[in-house]
């Protein structure tokens, strides 16, 4: 478009949306204006897109996911649009600053972590490289929550992103599906002397869908995100509300509304756990009805289904996928068992993204039973049917069978169920696959090693490099041209310049412009001034003591000891960022929370040992948030317990704006190490199966480094003595946990990690070297791209062919 074109249609916006002329329009209204105008200019592809499908029935991805943390649209889509420049520079004639504007857009409220972030970055790989796609999950009002610190504590406030409106969002009640819940199940018999089944008494809900496009990267497809809003069938009884009973005349809108309020709610309490699975099966149901009702509109035979569909369930949340559409088949199309199982474990596959407990789902009976008899019941059939046969494998081997069944000591397993009904199980990095074939899934392993694969994640650079830091893409650009922004391997072409000065001065400016951006950033909302000439070291991610950031700021108490004790510590200034947020109900972890806080409270208010140490924790950490954070990054750290993060993506977006990794032998950390080599990373710590020996010869003693360690003595001491708080009993609990259990081996790896920060702390000193690493990074981070991890997905998994939409 041509600029004066793009001011003309902001105008006219404004005049539609807001009765405004932009003289006396507000920053939202104005924004509001520009986003429809986006949405207006992907409109034509993103109708044409879906003409293509309808006329070549291509076979369709499905991906399933309860997150999709998409980030902000409007830059996304400018972007890929190649029209982000010329947005800018009409809004600077209407003296509006692009970037600031941008600052109006809430991050929907639509993910949590690593797992919906990568559902972003896989959709957008999608659209880029032409494959046809859906993405289906909900559409929470709320999100997670909106983080907020007081007094160091996480405050849990909604996170009211709808407020302003949804721009990029299309409601399209006329694809309403209906979701049903409770009820008893009743048998029918058939002509043929088989069973039909239906539920009677349910609880009905309105799935409503509302779709979001996805537009790829210069192209003409415009794929879409559909996330289903719960509305109550029968949303106001007007009888009782005439007889006074108001709140029971919205009684059935305000319980269906329930299920997309809130994402991933407290489940330390029944009534969570039955919401948590409402919520699952609410947006599986719905969107295997639509997938099924769209496919008989070009097809006839649901033997075809695995040729026209794929269905990827992203994590075990949408496992009960298998159960619904084994119950649609046969109790809505009549289709028989064997052949209705067939089909589905041809159209199903799952993705495994973590080996922690508590993400391998399992559901009480009574509950599970209770809330959807008629899948419990079908649930039971797979599991007989899947029990009998390994009886027949695994004659008198009733551990092996109790522990593979899908059903065992009153709870349902959910992983169970996606590895026994799909024809693929993927883990998310090499190690993390390993650990799965041999360790966490192996007895599945041993029948169905046709089924396991890896598929090491990656991130979109279009997001995380154009769009987080439009000054290095320049740079870039300027240097190898932009093929980068389809083919990432090609940033290997910057490791000629790693010698030349001028272009090493240039790559060290754009990091300190970035560092100043983010100290100034830092200042206007925490009140806190930073250096831009520290070393700014960084771990952001979703809080959880595997990801150890107990480690990161017990270590940093450990250098305030030594700048405290010894005046002439030589020590590079360093500002420590974090930003992380915990469950609502997970006690511990929202305790490291304030721990963190303590910490840097007391450093932050020693004028001697600020001058070499700062702590800054950001609150509410989201996309945006990591966009500001990660392009001005020397230093990411990824430390988790080595064998228990089982990709990371936030390793790669670091590496590829130029940060150095400090990590374990974890995840893609390993992958990184082989991309970089190992002057260009810093690894510590034990190895994964160092930690599997420990633990299997029960030979790991906490307790024995306390006391022989004064360093880690005297700092977990000052956890309890008043060093940080006046309530010595405040971090008690962590203090306990360490000395008596270190599940997570913090101890263990505190003296590899201390040795480590110093080395790598003292390597910054030289300028001209430290900049080679970085620019190695960038230069060696193609591997991680999505495009090239969906190009493995199609290929190996899903069988899908790329459609040309002109």
């Amino acid at each position: 478009m041509l600029k004066e074109d793009i001011k003309d249609k902001i105008k006219e916006n404004l005049k539609v949306l807001s009765c405004k002329k932009l003289d006396n329009a507000t920053k939202q209204e104005i924004f509001n204006a520009v986003a429809f105008l986006a949405r207006d200019l992907v409109s034509d592809n993103w109708i044409k897109t879906r003409n293509v499908y309808n006329i070549k029935n291509p076979k369709i991805l499905c991906y399933l996911s309860m997150e999709f943390l998409m980030g902000r649209f409007l830059g996304n889509t400018l972007i890929n649009l190649s029209l982000d420049n010329d947005f800018e520079k009409a809004l600077k004639d209407f003296d509006i600053d692009y970037n600031l504007l941008e600052e109006s857009e809430k991050d929907p409220g639509l993910g949590n972590g690593g797992l919906g972030r990568l559902a972003a970055c896989f959709l957008d790989s999608l659209s880029t490289l032409e494959f046809p796609a859906y993405g289906y999950g909900i559409r929470y009002h709320y999100g997670i929550f909106e983080q907020h610190i007081k007094n160091g504590y996480q405050i849990e406030k909604f996170d009211n992103w709808l407020e302003n409106g949804d721009p990029f969002g299309v409601r399209r009640t006329e694809l309403s599906q209906e979701v049903k819940f409770f009820g008893h199940v009743v048998s029918q018999i058939k002509p043929n002397g088989s069973y039909r089944f239906y539920l009677e008494n349910y609880q009905l809900v309105n799935a409503v869908p509302y779709d979001y496009p996805v537009v790829g990267y210069d192209n003409s497809t415009v794929n879409t995100l559909r996330l289903w809003d719960s509305e109550a069938k029968n949303k106001f009884d007007l009888q009782s509300f005439n007889a006074g009973n108001y709140s029971k005349a919205v009684e059935e809108q305000n319980l269906a509304e329930t299920i997309s309020e809130v994402l991933y709610p407290a489940d330390n309490h029944i009534l969570g756990k039955e919401l948590r699975l409402k919520q699952q099966y609410f947006f599986i149901s719905a969107t295997l009805q639509e997938i099924l009702k769209n496919f008989l509109i070009r097809n006839n035979d649901f033997e075809e289904l695995s040729n026209k569909v794929a269905l990827q369930l992203n994590d075990t949340h949408p496992s009960i996928a298998i159960a619904e559409l084994m119950r649609l088949l046969i109790d809505e199309y009549n289709v028989d068992w064997e052949k209705a199982w067939k089909i589905t474990r041809k159209t199903c596959a799952y993705t495994n993204h973590t080996i922690m407990s508590e993400a391998l789902e399992k559901w009480p009976v009574d509950l599970f039973s209770r809330l959807l008899p008629r899948i419990y019941m079908i649930i039971e059939e797979i599991n007989k049917r899947f029990c009998d046969n390994l009886s027949k494998n695994f004659v008198n081997n009733h551990e092996k069978i109790k522990s593979m069944s899908i059903i065992y000591d009153n709870q349902v397993r959910m992983a169970n169920l996606a590895i026994i009904g799909s024809h693929s199980v993927n883990g998310v990095a090499r190690l993390h696959t390993e650990i799965l074939k041999k360790r966490e899934l192996s007895s599945f392993y041993d029948i169905y090693p046709e089924k396991f694969n890896n598929k090491t994640n990656g991130i979109t650079q279009r997001r995380w490099l154009a769009h987080a830091n439009p000054e290095l893409a320049n740079l870039i650009t300027e240097k190898i041209s932009d093929e980068w922004l389809t083919n990432l391997e090609s940033l290997r072409e910057l490791k000629k310049f790693i010698n030349d000065k001028n272009f090493c001065d240039e790559f060290n400016k754009v990091k300190e412009n970035n560092k100043i951006k983010l100290a100034n950033f830092i200042y206007k909302t925490q009140n806190i001034l930073v250096d831009h000439n520290f070393i700014f070291d960084v771990q952001i991610k979703r809080l959880h003591e595997y990801k150890r950031q107990s480690l990161n700021i017990l270590h940093i108490l450990y250098l305030y000891n030594q700048i405290k004790t010894n005046p002439d510590f030589d020590f590079e200034p360093t500002i420590f960022i974090f930003s992380a947020k915990s469950a609502a109900n997970y006690h511990r972890a929202k305790l490291i929370i304030k721990l963190i806080n303590s910490v840097a409270d007391l450093i932050n208010n020693d004028k001697f040992a600020s001058d070499k140490i700062k702590i800054v924790f950001v609150p509410n950490y989201c996309v945006s948030l990591a966009e500001k954070i990660i392009p001005a990054a020397n230093i990411s750290q990824q430390i988790s317990t080595a064998g228990k993060e089982a990709s990371g993506t936030g390793n790669m977006k670091f590496m590829l704006n130029g940060a150095i990794t400090l990590g374990t032998l974890d995840g893609a950390n390993i992958e990184i190490l082989e991309e970089v080599g190992e002057k260009n990373i810093y690894i510590f710590g034990l190895t994964a199966d160092q930690i599997n020996e420990y633990k299997k010869n029960n030979s790991y003693n906490p307790k024995e480094i306390f006391n022989n360690n004064q360093n880690i003595r005297l700092i977990l001491t000052q956890l309890i003595n008043g060093t940080l708080d006046k309530d010595t009993e405040l971090f008690r609990e962590i203090y306990e946990s360490l000395i008596n259990f270190d599940e997570y081996f913090i101890l263990r790896d505190f003296e590899s990690y201390k040795n480590t920060y110093k080395k790598i702390n003292f390597d910054y000193k030289d300028k001209h070297k430290w900049t080679k690493s970085a620019i190695m990074n960038t230069s060696c981070s193609g591997k991680f791209s999505s495009d090239r991890t969906i190009k493995e997905y199609a290929k190996d998994i899903w069988n899908l062919k790329k459609i040309n939409i002109n």
